[in-house]
């Protein structure tokens, strides 16, 4: 069956780094653009960044460009995000998603929690 699994989630005081990571199993995970979605309490989930099934190409919300890096390990079957100089207002449930290139797939992970705060 299919399972995404995220770890990595905590507290951490503002300007401090967190480095998520979410492991695929059963599915050809090097055929899926991978992402990471966030979501604050009582807000709408965003999208927070995507790489692409090669890991070539990467995109990133304005709010966590030149903050956040997400990277993939296709022998692993893991995407990591590393989030650094982290704000209050990245305080949200993070989730893993992944998207099949030819559509007609798509994955979520169950999320991991991160806490902002002093």
């Amino acid at each position: 069956q299919v399972q995404l699994v995220e770890s990595g989630g905590g507290l951490v005081q503002p300007g401090g780094s967190l480095r998520l990571s979410c492991t695929a199993s059963g599915f050809t995970f090097s055929l899926y653009r991978m992402n990471w979605y966030r979501q604050p309490p009582g807000m709408e989930r965003e999208l927070v960044a995507t790489i692409a099934n090669s890991g070539g190409s990467t995109n990133y919300a304005d709010s966590v460009k030149g903050r956040f890096t997400i990277s993939r390990d296709n022998a692993k079957k893991t995407v990591y995000l590393q989030m650094n100089s982290l704000k209050p207002e990245d305080t949200a449930v993070y989730y893993c998603k992944a998207d099949l290139i030819f559509g007609g797939a798509s994955y979520w992970g169950q999320g991991t929690q991160v806490t902002v705060s002093s």
